[in-house]
């Protein structure tokens, strides 16, 4: 019997030796993918604040706000149209724009440094518009709106996501995504 357990343990302590690192790597490379195409895939929209950041070149660089029509006013290029972009694509944009005619291989970031609001209305203590905070859920743009009113139905929730073309609301969760631009509606309880 006592074989048997130094046996169990030698092979538990190969199997968790060498197979450890492999799966640790694994899992990283999965949290900085997904983090990663979070990051990518936000689209610009009105409102949003962004840098631009031109290396070496300190007039270049700027912060501003997007427009109503979703433009931007830059430097040298003008008024560009970003909204639907995603910081990326922007980035690319500008450095196309800048090379050759302005600067020899520009390096240029773009960062969002404010979010356009989301939006939460009905039975909520302070509805209206709020700065949108990257992880928001349903539960804490209720808490940031001042929490429920003693009318309201924490379990029937309205979301309509901006990026919706319908915009059809749907029934979610108090743990649902928001993302910047979507409408949260707190339906009243029927008792």
């Amino acid at each position: 019997m006592r074989i048997l357990w130094i046996c169990l343990c030698m092979i538990n302590w190969l199997l968790t030796a060498y197979h450890a690192p492999v799966f640790a790597e694994g899992i990283k490379k999965i949290e900085l993918s997904t983090a990663e195409s979070v990051l990518s895939s936000y689209h610009l929209g009105s409102g949003d604040k962004i840098k631009i950041h031109v290396f070496g070149e300190d007039e270049l660089s700027t912060e501003v706000r997007l427009s109503d029509a979703g433009t931007i006013s830059y430097t040298f290029l003008g008024e560009l149209q970003v909204k639907g972009l995603t910081t990326g694509q922007l980035q690319n944009k500008i450095t196309s724009a800048l090379d050759g005619d302005y600067l020899i291989n520009p390096r240029v970031s773009v960062t969002v440094l404010e979010y356009r609001q989301f939006f939460i209305h009905g039975e909520v203590k302070q509805p209206g518009g709020y700065p949108y905070i990257p992880g928001l859920t349903i539960r804490k743009a209720v808490s940031i709106a001042g929490g429920f009113t003693d009318y309201a139905s924490e379990n029937v929730i309205g979301l309509i996501q901006e990026s919706d073309k319908t915009r059809k609301e749907q029934k979610v969760t108090q743990d649902s995504k928001v993302l910047p631009g979507d409408i949260i509606n707190i339906k009243e309880s029927l008792f």
